[in-house]
């Protein structure tokens, strides 16, 4: 189709200087996942799992350079191609003639704080209010549409945020029916999703609505790091010639991934490739098909990539690489992996290259400054260093000196914190041990305990309504759920009643008369308040010590207190983790989004010693004073898992019984499984229950099961 030419005051917007996508070294997985994506968007989006300071959003904004300018209908919101408008487009229609312009990509950025009327779109105040017209005014799925739309620290996002997302970046359109507002505009867009899993999991639903997933790493190579440094330096001190440095291998990417998209219509998935596709994912167990679907789209785009018109077994290796880890997760706890010999043995020996267009990296090309390491973004089924990436903490990218395979490094450190905090002196094999008569006068040998399978438990909840971040557990006043009234809060849904009843008393005095439209004004603006659910932090304070050896208690306490884990993932809560033993207490793992890491430092979780109770309660009391002034609206409850026994220290139970208080008077909501048994009972964790003034649980037989049940049933 032929267009009038562009009016050179609408020519191309000039790019602002951003770090060279195909500056970035090592993390070819990256690379090839976000580039696969450009040139196919029904891949679905890409999901970067990394350890903070891996320049995951550099790479991100990086794509945004690369990927080819774009002709818009000048003065459409959604971004209109001329050569194929929306017949739909709420700005249209489009006639062949329409005027047009040229812009770059555009990169969208969704902050977390993000509502969902911002996301798709809502009702046009101004126009309501000013006009008295009902009108659409376009969200940041309009924005991105064509371009990518990049969501930094996805996994703090709420679920149905996410869900909204992924249904628009699946099928290409964006609906929306509220506030009067009924709209439907094309959202073709590359969605990409960046984590620190530290910091919490995405559910594996959502997981698995991501088309492909990267897990990035730093580097542990000196001469590598290096390089990152080295560039990254060179870039700051002169955006300017550093990308100039870069500019033809900026170019020659852009051409292929231009190609990419031009062929892929016309690359050939034969039944041979496309039953190969379906063996790898059932060899692999994944559930579903959507799997299936993406590993194919996945192996065409390679394909289109690679310049071939047909797909083959490379192509189909380094689909499955990106589109199967993450949906081979099958519960929280389970880490996201690939067996690569496995699906070697599926795929069989690598089939002869046919005839075709060389599968090489346009940026390989001899330079004359080849001996800076340049080099663009990877492209093989098998890239050298798999899975990481290698930037320094400022989101910085280098040249490319000699590579070796980089293993990725699993951390289970919680975000903030090295190590465990120690209150106290540390434990010692040896320590003093319960008798079990309170008296702490035997020794005890300290010693680990496995967990058993974790059990599903019942729900608990906080008592009243709260205010916090949405979730799954407490009632709340949150941005989601039913309406029960209205505010006049300045962002949220309009609440039309609500709006036109505060209108209606100043009609006759702003001039309305007989049937004419309502008057209104923005004062009167009135936003719906909804009440849904919250996540609330959950802290467990685990009596460690010598006493809970006895009858298997240790092992029944940890699977209890890994079902605690498992719904406290579900329900999408904060936990911490408070042990106590010997002479002190630790807080082994503070309040965290990241079960994997709680569940982790539970499994190791060592037992004996004295029962230092008071000081795990100072420890728990100092945790969540430090949390209310961080997250003020979170509201806590702690669970206490202990005998009620208090030997180390002088004076312990008197010191226990202070504690205690002091967090009955914070107002903290707490239960206390009371873990004795035997014929003779102390009745100590009844005493230390009342102080609380939390619910006391005895129980004759510790099992998983009653420590949860208590636990849920606390405050329904």
């Amino acid at each position: 189709m032929t267009h009038p030419s562009p009016d050179p005051a609408r020519a191309t917007t000039a790019r602002p200087a951003v770090f060279p996508f195909s500056a970035v070294v090592g993390s070819d997985d990256l690379s090839l996942a976000l580039t696969l994506s450009a040139v196919s968007p029904a891949i679905g989006g890409v999901l970067v799992r990394g350890e903070k300071g891996t320049a995951k959003s550099t790479a991100v904004r990086g794509l945004a350079d690369v990927m080819p300018d774009q002709h818009v209908v000048t003065g459409c919101r959604f971004g209109c191609d001329p050569d194929a408008a929306d017949p739909t487009c709420p700005d249209g229609p489009h006639g062949p003639d329409a005027a047009w312009t040229t812009r770059p990509a555009r990169l969208v950025e969704l902050p977390v704080g993000a509502t969902d009327d911002r996301v798709t779109g809502s009702l046009d105040l101004e126009a309501a209010l000013g006009r008295g017209v009902t009108a659409y005014e376009p969200g940041l799925l309009a924005a991105a549409n064509r371009g990518i739309l990049y969501v930094d620290e996805v996994n703090l996002l709420h679920d149905h945020l996410v869900d909204l997302l992924l249904d628009a970046a699946a099928m290409g359109r964006n609906t929306v029916e509220r506030d009067g507002v009924s709209v439907s505009h094309a959202a073709s867009l590359v969605l990409v999703g960046t984590m620190n899993p530290e910091e919490g999991e995405l559910r594996p639903q959502l997981l698995d609505r991501f088309g492909l997933t990267v897990e990035v790493a730093a580097p542990r190579e000196p001469a590598l790091r290096a390089e990152v440094v080295r560039r990254r330096l060179a870039f700051d001190a002169s955006p300017a010639s550093f990308t100039a440095r870069f500019s033809d291998e900026q170019d020659a990417v852009r051409d292929r991934i231009a190609d990419a998209r031009s062929r892929l219509g016309e690359v050939e998935l034969s039944d041979a490739m496309l039953t190969t596709v379906a063996e790898v994912c059932a060899a692999f167990e994944v559930d579903g098909l959507r799997a299936d679907i993406v590993t194919a789209r996945a192996a065409m785009a390679h394909a289109a990539w690679a310049g071939r018109d047909r797909v083959t077994k490379d192509d189909v290796r380094a689909a499955a690489r990106l589109a199967l880890p993450h949906r081979r997760r099958r519960n929280p706890f389970d880490a996201p992996g690939l067996d690569e010999e496995l699906l070697d043995r599926v795929l069989g020996d690598d089939e002869p290259e046919p005839d075709g267009p060389d599968d090489t990296d346009p940026d390989s090309t001899e330079r004359p400054d080849a001996q800076d390491g340049d080099g663009g973004p990877g492209d093989g089924a098998e890239p050298t260093d798999r899975g990481s990436d290698n930037r320094s903490a400022d989101d910085s990218s280098g040249a490319t000196p000699p590579r070796q395979p980089e293993p990725a490094r699993a951390t289970d450190e919680s975000p903030g914190q090295d190590q465990a905090t120690d209150v106290g002196r540390a434990d010692r094999t040896g320590d003093t041990g319960d008798t079990g008569d309170g008296t702490g006068t035997a020794s005890a040998t300290v010693g680990t305990a496995g967990a058993g399978t974790p059990t599903r438990a019942r729900l608990l909840v906080a008592k009243g309504v709260g205010r916090g971040a949405a979730g799954r557990r407490s009632r709340a006043v949150t941005s989601t759920g039913a309406a029960i009234g209205a505010s006049t809060a300045a962002s949220g849904r309009v609440h039309l009643a609500a709006t036109v009843r505060a209108a209606a008393p100043h009609q006759r005095a702003r001039g309305r008369r007989g049937p004419e439209r309502v008057l209104l004004e923005r004062s009167d603006v009135r936003r719906t308040l909804t009440e849904g659910r919250e996540s609330n932090l959950v802290l467990l304070c685990v009596d460690a010590s010598g006493s809970m050896a006895a009858r298997r208690r240790m092992e029944a306490v940890k699977t209890a207190v890994l079902s605690l884990l498992l719904d406290a993932y579900q329900r999408r809560d904060k936990v911490g983790l408070v042990t106590f033993r010997g002479e002190g207490a630790q807080l082994v793992l503070p309040p965290t989004g990241s079960v994997d890491i709680a569940a982790r430092r539970l499994q190791d979780l060592p037992h004996g010693g004295r029962t230092p109770l008071a000081e795990g309660l100072l420890v728990a009391l100092e945790t969540l004073r430090l949390e209310r002034i961080r997250d003020p609206r979170r509201r806590p409850l702690l669970v206490v898992v202990t005998d009620g026994r208090a030997t180390a220290g002088a004076s312990p139970l008197e010191r226990s019984a202070l504690v205690a208080r002091a967090l009955a008077d914070e107002g903290v909501d707490s239960v206390v499984v009371d873990c004795e048994s035997g014929r003779f009972r102390l009745g100590l964790a009844g005493r230390l229950a009342a102080q609380l003034g939390a619910e006391h649980l005895p129980v004759g037989e510790l099992a998983a099961l009653t420590i949860v049940e208590a636990s849920r049933g606390r405050a329904a």
